[in-house]
């Protein structure tokens, strides 16, 4: 392992090891990369790549269908909800909501916790009344309890956002509810266990912790399943996708592979208890260094911080372009906050080593102990 320096005295790791920060798309485990490279010019001895497989054929139907076995054997799907592989990302979901669940002017109640609910509440009113039940503080460091929350039994469904990538907040806890509990759990899906049974419908992009961006998971229970209203595109309808097993169209191969080996690998580690433990692990080492520290600072409430975007700031913000340029020369990439919210950003998606956030923690000690 080399090591210069820079002209201030700061170390320069380069060990071969890098490790990508980013809220998406995210970092992919080195195995699953690695079957990737394998596999991609000829998938199980087919003679085929996987890019050119045909969607309609033995084979990707029997890949879906694995996909979706160890998909629900993960969340322990109930038996009456469906599986959707969509195209897109979940912003698509924004507006696709109100126009497969509601009856035309028929509202929704919607929680709004920070960036990614405001995106998606301003999405929703295009195509329906809203009744926002609650928001996030001003400063959005704290998401208002279910017991704020101003419900109207009348609703088509209530929208969350179960963690906001911007801001670092994340909901604890779904409470149980008299109409459908929707959430847009993009980039927490796959990461702790889940009451599914408890939701109408979950939805998340993929590329997070089920793969590369172009494909949207969704689980929808049955009863939610409708007709289609007038003018809504076919490939977009829940109930007619659900009647093609997510094939009414050509649907994104590729990703959905990609898919399927996350959720394999997953598997193979031990499952959402595993996860959820990891990822409780490697955020708690960052928020008590953090907390104890002089030069950063975490704005978000204890109780409602997230375990997979950790959020924090410098208290000295000229100090943010050199903290960059020391976490990239040392392996650490795409640190930089969203542009919404500013500072520093650590996602700790399942993919992310611990020995990454070990290797951020050894950078933080360092800097501050030449720069507080």
């Amino acid at each position: 392992m080399a090591c210069t320096c820079f002209p201030d005295g700061a170390p320069v790791v380069d060990s071969g090891e890098r490790y990508n920060f980013a809220a998406g798309p995210a970092m992919l485990p080195a195995a699953v990369l690695a079957q990737i490279q394998d596999e991609l010019p000829d998938w199980r001895g087919s003679g085929q790549s996987m890019l050119e497989l045909p969607f309609t054929g033995a084979p990707f139907k029997g890949l879906m269908h694995e996909a979706e076995q160890d998909l629900r054997e993960l969340l322990a799907i109930p038996s009456n909800y469906r599986v959707l592989f969509m195209h897109g990302g979940a912003t698509c979901q924004f507006g696709l909501l109100p126009l497969n669940l509601l009856a035309p002017g028929q509202s929704a109640d919607y929680l709004n916790s920070g960036y990614w609910a405001a995106k998606a509440i301003a999405e929703a009113r295009r195509h329906a009344p809203l009744n926002i039940i609650a928001s996030a503080s001003e400063d959005l460091r704290a998401i208002p309890p279910p017991e704020q929350w101003r419900l109207d039994p009348r609703a088509g469904y209530c929208h969350v956002t179960s963690n906001e990538t911007a801001n670092g907040l994340q909901l604890q806890h779904f409470p149980e509810l008299s109409v459908p509990l929707v959430a847009d759990m993009s980039s927490d899906l796959l990461t702790r266990p889940l009451p599914v049974e408890r939701f109408g419908l979950i939805y998340a992009s993929a590329q997070k912790n089920l793969g590369i961006a172009g494909l949207c998971l969704l689980i929808v229970r049955d009863d939610l399943l409708k007709a289609p209203r007038a003018g809504l595109p076919s490939p977009f309808s829940y109930a007619l996708q659900a009647e093609q097993q997510s094939r009414l169209c050509t649907p994104p191969t590729f990703a959905t592979y990609c898919a399927a080996l996350m959720l394999r690998w997953i598997r193979q580690q031990g499952g959402l208890e595993v996860m959820a433990r990891a990822n409780e692990h490697k955020s708690q080492l960052l928020y008590q260094h953090i907390d104890a520290s002089d030069l950063y600072q975490c704005h978000q409430q204890p109780a409602d911080r997230s375990a997979i975007n950790v959020c924090f700031h410098l208290r000295d913000p000229r100090l943010l372009p050199d903290f960059f340029r020391e976490a990239a020369a040392a392996g650490l990439l795409n640190l930089q906050g969203h542009a919404a919210s500013g500072g520093v950003r650590a996602s700790l998606y399942n993919a992310m080593p611990l020995a990454g956030v070990e290797r951020l923690l050894t950078l933080m000690r360092d800097f501050e102990r030449r720069h507080g």
